[in-house]
């Protein structure tokens, strides 16, 4: 089972940018979507976004959509998420989860353990 760690999250302004990674160890994802969700307090978890196993599909939250792109690096074993114009609403945990295929089918093998994003105002 691959373990996934993300990392990149801190206290910023709005309008500042930052970049999560995802990272993964125990073996490849390289053949694994990946999906960013995130957690604010007293919310549901919700969707970010989504990237297929070569990087040539993804998808966003309308939420999200135009501020932030997901990328990989297959070599590196890691995925990133871009988060560029950030608005106090876009604070919270943000996790990454390695999808059971090649392209977003909404079940998971893998979760980690969050990375905190906590945008002021």
């Amino acid at each position: 089972q691959v373990q996934l760690v993300e990392s990149g999250g801190r206290s910023v302004q709005a309008g500042d940018s930052l970049r999560l990674s995802c990272a993964a160890s125990g073996r490849t994802f390289s053949r694994n979507a990946v999906v960013w969700f995130r957690q604010a307090p007293g919310r549901e978890r919700e969707f970010v976004a989504a990237i297929s196993w070569s990087g040539g599909s993804t998808d966003y939250a309308d939420s999200v959509k135009g501020r932030f792109t997901i990328s990989r690096d297959n070599a590196k074993n890691t995925v990133y998420l871009q988060l560029n114009s950030l608005k106090p609403e876009d604070t919270a945990i943000y996790y990454c989860a390695a999808d059971r295929m090649p392209i977003y089918s909404g079940y998971y093998d893998s979760w980690g353990q969050g990375t905190q994003v906590t945008v002021s105002s």
